[in-house]
Parts: C-alpha cells; sequence; structure tokens
C-alpha cells in the first residue's frame, strides 16, 4: 500500500474511532489523522508481534482494518488521558 493509501487509511480509522468514543477531544481534523495513522501503525505492530498475525497490504483487508481501527482506539484513550476530555 502506498503511503497516500497509508494516510487515507489513516484517516478512516481515526474517524471510526472518533465515531466509536463520542465526545470533544483536545484536536481537529490533523490531530484525527495523525493519531489514525499512528493507529494504524501500532495496531499493525501488535497484531503482528503479540497475536502473531501479520497484516496485509491490501487496503480492502478486513484484519488491516480492524488493527488500524484498533491501534487508533488505543492512541485515543492515551491521548485523552495525557490532555484530558475538553468538554466543559
Amino acid at each position: 500500500m502506498s503511503v497516500l493509501g497509508w494516510i487515507v487509511l489513516g484517516l478512516l480509522a481515526g474517524a471510526i474511532a472518533k465515531l466509536l468514543l463520542p465526545g470533544r477531544d483536545p484536536g481537529g481534523v490533523l490531530t484525527t489523522v495523525l493519531i489514525g495513522v499512528a493507529g494504524s501503525f501500532v495496531g499493525g505492530w501488535l497484531s503482528a508481534h503479540l497475536l502473531h498475525r501479520s497484516i496485509n497490504r491490501h487496503f480492502f483487508d478486513l484484519p488491516t482494518w480492524g488493527a488500524a481501527i484498533g491501534g487508533a482506539l488505543v492512541l485515543l484513550i492515551l491521548y485523552r488521558l495525557l490532555f484530558g476530555n475538553s468538554s466543559r
């Protein structure tokens, strides 16, 4: 998958993670992209090293999307814990 593919996957994974964890976050669209892209890499790494399941490099692969969304969820939770939820 190309770099542009990873960015699109990260954007969508970050958006899905934000939909699954509603609430106001101290960040905007750029933060969503960064969390999603980083989450894609973290999810892929965790899947390969902890679950011993390598991630396919195809864009429309369900385990790739699951790992990306799972990684984005983990990073979004950590981001909220570190920087707080600005729901006031």
